[in-house]
């Protein structure tokens, strides 16, 4: 199973819309993803504070602001639930 982590900042409406892709995603999709404050962790904050959401696949950034939903594809490799 792909694990993903979404960063996010509480109130972001941008954030919102993308937890609600992924959740409607993992309904036909094999993958998880956990959540990570970015107000949380001063690093976390320089990272990515001015592009969140953003979605990770271990250090890779797979895309900020709206889901990229070909890159979360590709990184899960299409795998439907069985």
């Amino acid at each position: 199973m792909s694990r993903f982590t979404l960063y996010i900042r509480h109130g972001c409406h941008l954030c919102e819309d993308m937890q609600q892709q992924l959740l409607a995603l993992q309904a036909q999709y094999d993958f998880a993803f956990t959540q990570q404050d970015v107000d949380a962790d001063p690093q976390l904050t320089q990272a990515y504070g001015h592009l969140v959401p953003v979605l990770t696949y271990g250090d890779e950034v797979l895309c900020h602001y709206f889901l990229d939903q070909v890159a979360l594809l590709q990184a899960i490799g299409k795998q439907p639930h069985t």
